[in-house]
Formats: structure tokens, C-alpha cells, sequence
């Protein structure tokens, strides 16, 4: 921050107290507010040859007014001017609406320039505006700034020119010369000029690429100047065994490991064995193996003489992830342990004791790990599968069952990395991007409603193979306000046309027992169809189901599409997803399109991120992503990397702290409260 420029608006000459007030509507209370209030988009009003124009495309043109104009009003107060113009070698008719007074202004022979949407079939532009050419601006980029109440553009235009021409000599840079010069990059006052009175397009970029790599530089110094501290105040511990030793753990499994997994593997051994606490994130896709590294990662953390805890977000996934460890881990003497809400209080007391003598070396279980009795003899390392259903005070307290046990959270949920190294960046991040051999993907079809009959048939046909089937609705019971399906409805129509089936019901609405008790009667094939909600989205391994029906799937986004789809093609047979829609909208039918197209997670989430931005992507509340006033997480990912790597190399270097260049940074971080460690916002 200029301290120099903190000063009130009212010393801008032309505001007043009146206009000063009305400024704090927009959060601009300062002149350095006013200048930093940057557009978030440009109005193009450069002249352009009409043959250069596309059919129904936005441009301005110049041309010479070709007879009379013409007015004709139809409702209230509701006007249609139409003018003929010569432009170039074409002659169009320009037609403005409820712009009447425009006929006493436009004379035969004038010269205008008209700005509207070129109809090229029509051979009509439908003008937004048209001006003489006395009227034109020498600027041809016009800004527009995001406006509350009565505010006009061309009023706060106005005042950040006058702002910017009495104070732009005092903004000083906090990008030091040598980050600079190094990317080429505009000063802070070249940049400013360039985003609110820009010169033309190439003067317009290199400002908006000196902003973004400024803001998001800030903002990861943030992230490892916090980490830093972390990592400093927490003492951590080595919480892994001999590398050999996991190493003939990892070779006595009947298959071997993809490149992937093996380059997480070492990821996650190189924070174990290191004295700082390991704190990771790691996703992969829905079947791509991330259980076998938390068992590799357990298996070294009990060598070590550690104990490990597993926690997931049902019981019936907390059970299978027991048996498959246990069958893991028991020929090899680790005993393995399970806490579940379910367990009768003499079965819960008899695991409680064992894990607090430490004669469970692993435990797993749901949120009944971070209750009040559970006391570890030596937690050495926490794994958290699917992080986000839990909350941050729940990881906490788990976190808090040991001294600075090292953490690693997981995730089948693929987010693209500029928001995973954004929302989550506090954290390291390995992607297992790579799914073992062998696995057949499973094939998408999109179908429009009025082919259900042919759906359900399909069904029947794969049912009667022995088969198992989900049925996913967007609802539970049937809304006023949205015609889609709901699932009660469904699950009493399929009732209907299998008779000779059971077919099952899960909803939000459901307790966790009666959850359980439907799951696993499918778990078991006593259900074969499973009409459901999202409730299934992240849960559990049925390799017997083999198709996924999801009603309305216009109505969910590609992740979640995606992770419902994941719940099949997990055994050996051939799976299907099915999409029943009929989306209305551009995007909803390009979303069906790339979900036929693409089994890759990652491949999906980046084009999530494109059609709906990373605030809707994570969740605008749950999200955890900065706000940026240039920055764009969906289209700046690669100055994202180059600044990441930037803040990593500067906060780990003796000179970022001590060189007189570094200052402005340094104060910097120092006003943001990350050098008392403030939590990150």
C-alpha cells in the first residue's frame, strides 16, 4: 500500500463530501481505492471495415446518413428509429430503439459512427449507440467498472482520470526491478494508466499481465511466508520406517504400482521422513489406487512404531477399508483396529482400550475417531479419505489425538491444480493422474427423455445377467418450483415396472443407520436396482454394479457427474452411465457432449473450471479461493505456476528478508497480519 495515497477522496479535486460517501457504496474510501478499482471488462468502439464484421457480432463502423430517418411508436412510450447508411461500398439500414429524439440530430449526408450487432442476412445493425463524428472519443477501449446504486460509468470514469492525473507521480512500486525486468513487465503506473485509459489492445494486455502476475505473486507469498511460520513453530517428527522395508512391503503385492502412484509414493515418503510435519493433499481419480498408497504410507508409519488412523465418511466404506487392510496387514502382524458409531458400547470400549495400549497399530473408522474417549498411544500419521466432508474443526481434532502427526488428506474428487494450489495452499499436492492397466472405461451414452423405455430396458437386460444398477435423481420428493424427477417418485415407477426385482431407496433425509442398512443390502445384491440421490456420490465398492442411470443430468455439474458415474466400472464386466436430458441451455448440452467423450476426472474438471468458473466449481462459500481483482484462475493458471514457484524461491532466500528491495513486500506481508499468522483468507 502507497501510505501517501491513503488518504480520503474528497482530496481528488472535484469530489465532494456528497460523492465521497456515495464512493464507499463501491468500497473505494481512499484515492489509492479509487485507483486500484480496476474494470472488469472493455467496450471495443474502435472503427472497423463492415466486411471485417460477423453476423451477429458487436462493432463499430463509420458511415454517411442516406435520407430521412424514420420513427415509428408502438406501446407505451416505445419507439423504433430506422436510417439508412452508406457504409464503405454497402448500404444498411441502422435501426435504434426508443432513441426518437436521434431524428432531429441525424441530417442526410452526416457522418456518424454507429456501435450495435451487425444482422448480416438483415443487412441491419441494431445500434446501441450513434454519434456524430465530433461526438467520437479518442479512446477506443472504453472500461467498464462493476457499479452499485446510481452510479454511472461515464461519471466514474471521470473521477479516476482526474485521481490518476493529480496522483499517479506518488504510486510506488512494490515489484522489485529484478522481478521486473525479468518478465518484461510494466511499472505499477505504467499498468494503471494502461487499464483505465487504455491506448489500444496490446497496451491493454501488457497491463492486465503485469496486474495478474502482481496479484497472484501477493497472494502465494502469503501462502509460503505462512507455511514458513508453520513449519517453524511446529516441531515435527520422522514417522516413517526404512525405505527397504516398504519397498518389500510394495513388492509382496500381487501387482505393481503405475508410474503415478510410485511418483506419489515418493512424495509422501520424502515428507514422512523429513522432521517437518506432512501436510498433503492427494487426489486421483475415482479407481486410480490412492488406497494402496495410504496403506504403504500406514505400513511406514507402523515400522516406525507409530500408529495410524484412517477416517472416512461412512461406516460401510470405514468397514471395507478394514477388511482390506486387514487382509493386508494381518499375515504381516499390523493389527488393525475399527471405530464406528454403530458398535455396542462393550465393543467400542474393548478397540478404545486396545488403541490407547497401542496394540492396534492402525485404526479406522468415521467421525467416531474424534469423539472425546479416543486416545491413541503414539498417532503418528492421519489420512483423511474424501476431506471435504469433513470439516476443518473435525480434521482438526483428529490432527490433535497425537503430537504433530503427520497428515495426508485424499480426494477422488479431481480438481484442476490452479485450484487446488489456490484454495488449498497451504498444502502440498500429488495427482495420481494415471489409471492401472486393465481397467475398461466405462461407456457414456446421453439419451433424451422420451427414450426411457429403451433405458429401462437396458437395465432389465444387464439386472437379469446379475448385474446391479443405480438410479440417480436430483430431488427426493416432488417441487412446485422445479419440474425434474424426483426420487421417490422413480423409485415407486420402477417398482412398477420391476415387479420381479427389489429395488431400493436412499435420500438425505434418511438416518445414517436406515443409509446403512439400504446400502447394504445392495452391497450384498439383495437390492439390484438403487434409486438414490447424491447421497451415493463418494461411498462405497460395489463390483457388481454395472450401470448408472442419472435422471436430469443437465442439472449437475461435470465433477459430480463424474464421481456418480464412478460408482460403477469397478469389476470386471463392462460398465454404463447413462444421461437422461434434455438440457436447454449452450452449456448443459456441452456438458453431455464432453461427458460422452472423456473418462479422465481431471480432463473434466479443467473443462468445468472453463464453463463454470472456480467459485462455482468449489462452492462459493466452501471454496476457500481469494478474491482477485485482475487475476483469473480459470485462464491465468500458468502465472499462477511461475508466481507460486517466484514466492517459494523469494521466502526461502536470506535475501527476501534482509534486501532493501524486498521492503515493500516485507511490509506488505507484514500489514496482511501472515507474519503474526493470521489465518489465510
Amino acid at each position: 500500500m502507497n501510505e501517501e495515497l491513503n488518504i480520503p477522496t474528497t482530496t481528488v479535486n472535484g469530489i465532494g463530501k456528497q460523492k465521497a460517501e456515495s464512493l464507499k457504496e463501491l468500497g473505494i474510501e481512499t484515492v489509492y481505492d479509487l485507483l486500484m478499482y480496476v474494470p472488469f471488462r472493455y467496450e471495443d468502439f474502435s472503427v472497423r471495415p463492415l466486411e471485417t464484421v460477423r453476423h451477429d457480432e458487436k462493432a463499430t463502423v463509420q458511415g454517411k446518413i442516406y435520407g430521412e430517418p424514420v420513427v415509428r411508436y408502438f406501446g407505451k412510450k416505445k419507439s423504433r428509429l430506422s436510417v439508412r447508411l452508406l457504409v464503405g461500398p454497402l448500404m444498411v439500414t441502422v435501426v435504434a430503439f426508443n432513441q426518437a429524439y436521434l431524428r432531429d440530430r441525424l441530417t442526410p449526408g452526416q457522418d456518424v459512427v454507429v456501435t450495435g450487432k451487425w444482422d448480416q442476412h438483415r443487412m441491419t445493425i441494431t445500434a446501441q449507440y450513434i454519434k456524430s463524428d465530433r461526438e467520437v472519443s479518442d479512446q477506443s477501449y472504453l472500461p467498464v467498472y462493476p457499479l452499485k446504486g446510481n452510479w454511472k460509468q461515464q461519471t466514474l470514469r471521470r473521477y479516476i482520470r482526474l485521481a490518476y492525473e493529480q496522483f499517479s507521480h506518488l504510486l510506488d512500486d512494490t515489484l522489485p526491478n529484478q522481478l521486473r525486468e525479468a518478465y518484461r513487465l510494466m511499472s505499477l503506473s505504467e499498468s494503471l494508466r494502461a487499464l483505465h485509459f487504455p491506448e489500444g489492445e496490446a497496451d491493454l494486455k501488457q497491463a492486465r499481465r503485469r496486474m495478474v502476475y502482481d496479484e497472484l505473486l501477493r497472494f502465494q507469498l502469503k501462502v509460503q511466508a505462512y507455511r514458513k511460520q508453520k513449519r517453524e513453530e511446529e516441531e515435527g517428527k520422522v514417522s516413517a520406517g526404512p525405505r527397504e522395508e516398504m519397498d518389500r512391503f510394495i513388492s509382496s503385492l500381487p501387482f505393481t504400482l503405475t508410474n503415478a502412484q510410485n511418483r506419489v509414493l515418493d512424495e509422501v515418503y520424502t515428507d514422512m521422513k523429513s522432521p517437518y510435519r506432512m501436510n498433503r493433499l492427494l487426489q486421483g481419480d475415482v479407481g486410480s489406487g490412492k488406497t494402496i498408497i495410504a496403506a504403504a504410507a500406514l505400513y511406514a508409519t507402523v515400522m516406525k512404531g507409530y500408529q495410524g488412523a484412517l477416517m472416512v465418511p461412512t461406516e460401510i466404506l470405514a468397514e471395507q477399508h478394514t477388511t482390506s487392510l486387514t487382509e493386508l496387514f494381518e499375515p504381516l502382524g499390523i493389527r488393525v483396529g475399527h471405530l464406528s458409531g454403530s458398535q455396542t458400547k462393550k465393543q467400542k470400549r474393548e478397540q478404545l482400550e486396545r488403541v490407547a495400549s497401542g496394540e492396534i497399530n492402525v485404526v479406522v473408522g468415521t467421525h467416531a475417531l474424534i469423539q472425546e474417549g479416543v486416545h491413541f498411544h503414539n498417532l503418528g500419521l492421519v489420512i483423511t479419505d474424501e476431506q471435504h466432508r469433513f470439516g476443518v474443526e473435525q480434521r482438526r481434532i483428529l490432527r490433535e489425538k497425537g503430537e504433530t502427526p503427520d497428515v495426508l488428506f485424499m480426494t477422488a474428487t479431481p480438481i484442476p491444480r490452479t485450484l487446488a494450489i489456490s484454495a488449498f495452499g497451504d498444502m502440498d499436492v500429488s495427482v495420481i493422474d494415471e489409471l492401472p492397466p486393465g481397467r475398461k472405461p466405462i461407456d457414456t451414452r446421453w439419451a433424451k427423455p422420451n427414450m426411457l423405455d429403451d433405458v429401462l430396458r437396458f437395465i432389465r437386460r444387464e439386472v437379469q445377467k446379475g448385474r446391479q444398477a443405480y438410479v440417480i435423481c436430483p430431488l427426493i420428493e416432488e417441487s412446485d418450483k422445479l419440474d425434474v424427477q424426483n426420487a421417490i417418485d422413480v423409485h415407486a415407477q420402477l417398482q412398477l415396472a420391476f415387479q420381479d426385482t427389489n429395488v431400493g431407496l436412499m435420500h438425505g433425509r434418511l438416518g445414517a443407520e436406515e443409509k446403512d442398512a439400504v446400502m447394504g443390502e445392495f452391497v450384498d445384491q439383495k437390492v439390484q436396482i438403487l434409486v438414490s440421490t447424491t447421497v451415493v456420490e463418494v461411498g462405497v465398492n460395489v463390483p457388481n454394479a454395472t450401470v448408472m442411470v442419472i435422471y436430469d443430468a443437465e442439472r449437475f455439474g461435470l465433477a459430480q457427474l463424474h464421481q456418480l458415474r464412478g460408482r460403477v466400472g469397478r469389476g470386471a464386466e463392462q460398465s454404463y452411465c447413462v444421461l437422461l436430458a434434455d438440457p436447454k441451455s449452450d452449456v448443459g448440452k456441452e456438458r453431455m457432449q464432453i461427458m460422452t467423450e472423456t473418462n479422465d476426472g481431471f480432463e473434466l474438471s479443467e473443462r468445468d473450471l472453463e464453463l463454470r468458473g472456480p467459485g462455482d466449481l468449489l462452492g462459493k462459500k466452501q471454496s476457500g479461493l481469494p478474491e482477485f481483482s485482475v487475476a483469473d484462475l480459470t485462464r491465468d493458471q500458468r502465472t499462477l505456476e511461475v508466481a507460486r514457484q517466484d514466492a517459494i524461491k523469494l521466502i526461502a532466500s536470506e535475501a527476501f528478508w534482509s534486501r532493501e528491495e524486498y521492503v515493500p513486500l516485507r511490509e506488505w506481508l507484514e500489514a496482511e497480519g501472515v507474519l503474526e499468522q493470521k489465518a489465510l483468507d
